[in-house]
């Protein structure tokens, strides 16, 4: 009995490493899920850039293959063609969303590092699908102010990515709720944040989960409680909150 526990302990403890990937309590049953439902449907593009962004030194901040998926559906599901995605890394969700997107989609895509979004950039211009993405270098919330000051970007976004800076995600929200249209959508990801929104006080977390769980509590708090969203919170990837406006 004791052998069989010791083995679970490690067993966990290999998990939390792949945290960022899944929050599904075996390793074995996401690979199965990956192996069965994702891979044998994964876009040769798709596969490459993500065997890319594996190698990079950052990869735990790369989305998810099956969250991939999961996108690239959703947006044909809801008839998406004008779309912005915040944090961009080497680009696999947002190459996930041109894939999707019809031939005159268009993406505005913002990030602050461009190196990292040159990496995939060869992939997606293979992909033939580059001229749907407005990259923009730089922080997002100037643009988004710039946006809204315009007047003409409200409720023009059918779907809106969010993936980067957790202690920015409120600010986020307070601006992309008036240029997401009535009946659009905007994704939040890494909203259970390794888990560690359950975790204890003094549970022993890695400095950059720690120090970022308050923003993503805060984040779902106010979510829940915003009246002019509908929201559901999926456990896919590292957890992402979908949040459909309503009013």
């Amino acid at each position: 009995m004791a052998e069989n526990g010791e083995k679970a302990e490690n067993q966990a403890g290999r998990h939390q490493e792949v945290g960022h990937k899944s929050l599904l309590q075996s390793d074995a049953l996401y690979q199965y899920i990956l192996e069965t439902s994702v891979y044998p449907k994964e876009p040769e593009s798709m596969k490459e850039l993500r065997e890319i962004t594996a190698k990079h030194p950052w990869n735990i901040m790369t989305t998810s293959a099956d969250e991939g998926q999961f996108l690239n559906m959703l947006l044909k599901l809801i008839n998406a063609k004008n779309t912005m995605e915040i944090g961009v890394y080497t680009g696999y969700s947002l190459l996930a969303t041109a894939l999707a997107l019809p031939h005159d989609g268009k993406i505005l895509a913002m990030d602050i590092n461009k190196e990292n979004y040159e990496l995939g950039l060869p992939v997606i211009q293979k992909a033939g699908v580059a001229h749907k993405i407005d990259f923009r270098e730089g922080p997002a919330l100037p643009v988004l102010d710039q946006m809204i000051a315009d007047g003409k970007y409200h409720g023009t976004f059918d779907f809106i990515f969010v993936d980067a800076d957790k202690d920015n995600y409120i600010n986020y929200h307070k601006r992309l709720i008036d240029l997401v249209k009535v009946g659009g959508v905007i994704g939040y990801d890494n909203t259970l944040w390794n888990g560690s929104v359950v975790a204890p006080p003094d549970a022993p977390l890695r400095k950059y989960v720690r120090y970022y769980r308050d923003f993503v509590l805060e984040l779902n708090k106010a979510l829940a409680a915003d009246p002019r969203i509908e929201i559901c919170q999926l456990p896919v990837g590292d957890g992402i909150t979908l949040c459909r406006r309503i009013s």
